[in-house]
């Protein structure tokens, strides 16, 4: 029974997954794909837009503002930083049992869409969050139009 859930199955329910994801991404429009979160990295991010900017939540808690280096290049946003092991945790003789907090250097690249404003960038860390507002091109703000 175990070679038949877990043998040939196994990988064809992985091939089905990833089958699954893509169609997924497809639904998703509105967004390039770069611009939706992927759990697997590090920071996690949260990207929203309103009528003016597009907003970037990234969950960094332990980071001072400092840490941080953010760029915007051909519409490509780029953030990177480094989370240091506590000097407590490095001494001699120290042994870890587990590590879940994730330590080293990081970098997220992330596709703006083409209405974002590259020299109108806001960013903010606060309450270990770094909060970053990409305004938009006025032309392409929703406006009203009067009919005469």
């Amino acid at each position: 029974m175990s070679d038949f859930l877990f043998g040939h199955v196994g990988s064809d329910l992985f091939r089905e997954f990833d089958r699954l994801q893509h169609h997924m991404s497809t639904l998703a429009g509105g967004f390039p794909a770069s611009l939706r979160s992927n759990q697997s990295y590090f920071p996690p991010v949260n990207i929203g837009a309103t009528d003016d900017a597009i907003e970037i939540v990234v969950f960094a808690p332990g980071f001072a503002s400092s840490q941080f280096e953010l760029s915007i290049d051909k519409g490509l946003l780029t953030i990177a930083g480094e989370r240091k092991r506590p000097e407590a945790a490095t001494g001699e003789g120290a042994r870890s049992y587990a590590r879940e907090r994730f330590m080293g250097a990081f970098r997220r690249v992330i596709e703006l869409p083409p209405n974002a404003n590259p020299d109108d960038v806001k960013a903010k860390y606060t309450d270990g969050c770094l909060l970053i507002r990409v305004g938009k091109h006025e032309s392409s703000k929703p406006r009203s139009i009067t009919v005469l």
